[in-house]
């Protein structure tokens, strides 16, 4: 879990943000490096040999490059210290960078595919050596080593520049490899297959970059947290005694283990306001200490555990509740005699599709055992999977 340098709540955290971007930056380089070499071999044998497919590879490497580049400059962006404009920092443009990677190899595969047709329709000479076969040997396995790492590397600092920048790296190595089977096969037989080849491994380039931009896009719109972290940040806040139940978390991410968000907790109405005060205080500090994680805010329900009427209610909506297997969960329930009011909150699953009918359904049912109550249900989505 990543740590801060800016105290909070009391707690001052060790920053390994910087031996974090450090370490991308490095691998970077090796990628910069290695495809630089890769690229001119490549496209020195491809020409010499006629060589669409190494000329294809070769170009591959050099987006390769390209996209070590703009992790390199994506993560030093990311690190900006907020400012005015961005008040919660600068850490998503290390997904708008992992984006530009993808935009990349997608064009790298439409001009591959444009290429690789012209070829089909011209067909040149080709003219493999030893050497040339050599070079295509050694480049599949520099690139399977090179992938594994710069993925391993991602995972470990969890960077989604440098996964797609490992993946794509595996990807060139598969096709490196039918660079050589296509060379092999045509020194045998004399049968040349490399401008159709050459489409097919435009056509998985292309479909990689599909790939690739869709994941990119989906973590800048925003995705759902995950449950591990969810389930671990739910554990912290119920090993205290008196908090009944935790509900509504809602994590905002501003960048790679960088999250703000808020829950709400369920306590006995018994306490006073300075206990509760320091409760909160106490769980704001654990969870950022623990998770890394800033909690804007902590909502309270208060559960009056000595009515028997509110347990009463309770129970019998809980009852109605469980009849519909969209119904994920209810909470915040409050009950009021005097006042003659019922308010509770239910998540409902986003597989549920006609929430407006499921509504009238349970209000109704509600309605028929407390005819007088004033009944106020909120749907909530299921932001955080309800655990």
């Amino acid at each position: 879990m990543e740590k801060y340098k800016n105290k909070y709540n009391g707690v001052v955290k060790v920053d390994d943000t910087t031996t974090r971007n450090k370490n991308i930056i490095i691998t970077s380089i090796i990628g910069i490096v290695t495809n630089f070499f890769l690229a001119l071999f490549k496209a020195i044998v491809g020409f010499l040999s006629g060589s669409i497919s190494i000329v294809l590879d070769s170009v591959n490497n050099i987006s390769d490059v390209a996209s070590s580049v703009i992790t390199i400059i994506g993560t030093r962006l990311a690190t900006k210290e907020p400012d005015k404009e961005h008040p919660f920092g600068h850490g998503r443009m290390e997904y708008l960078s992992s984006l530009i990677i993808s935009i990349i190899i997608l064009y790298a595969g439409f001009t591959s595919i444009i290429e690789s047709i012209k070829k089909l329709i011209n067909p040149g000479k080709l003219e493999y050596t030893v050497f040339s076969i050599v070079v295509v040997i050694i480049a599949v396995f520099v690139k399977i080593f090179l992938g594994l790492y710069v993925k391993s590397k991602g995972k470990q600092y969890n960077s989604s520049s440098l996964i797609n920048s490992g993946n794509d790296a595996l990807l060139d190595s598969v096709i490196s490899f039918s660079t050589l089977l296509s060379a092999l096969i045509f020194l045998l037989t004399g049968i040349s297959l490399e401008a159709y080849l050459g489409i097919i491994i435009s056509i998985v380039i292309i479909k990689t970059g599909i790939d690739m931009i869709r994941s990119a896009t989906s973590s800048i719109l925003g995705e759902r947290v995950d449950i591990e972290l969810i389930k671990s940040v739910k554990k912290t806040i119920l090993s205290y005694p008196d908090v009944l139940g935790v509900y509504d978390i809602i994590f905002n991410n501003y960048g790679p283990n960088s999250y703000y968000g808020s829950v709400h907790i369920e306590i006995a109405n018994t306490h006073s306001i300075d206990y509760v005060d320091e409760l909160l205080r106490n769980i704001t500090s654990e969870v950022y200490t623990k998770h890394g994680i800033v909690l804007s805010a902590i909502g309270i329900y208060s559960i009056d555990k000595t009515n028997h009427d509110v347990r009463d209610a309770r129970k019998r909506i809980k009852k109605i509740l469980s009849k519909y297997n969209t119904v994920l969960q209810m909470h915040g329930f409050y009950f009021n005699k005097k006042k003659k009011t019922i308010q509770f909150d239910i998540v409902i699953s986003f597989e549920e599709i006609n929430k407006s009918k499921l509504y009238d359904e349970i209000y109704n049912k509600i309605k028929k055992i407390y005819p007088d109550y004033d009944i106020n249900i909120s749907f909530d989505n299921d932001f955080s999977v309800s655990i």
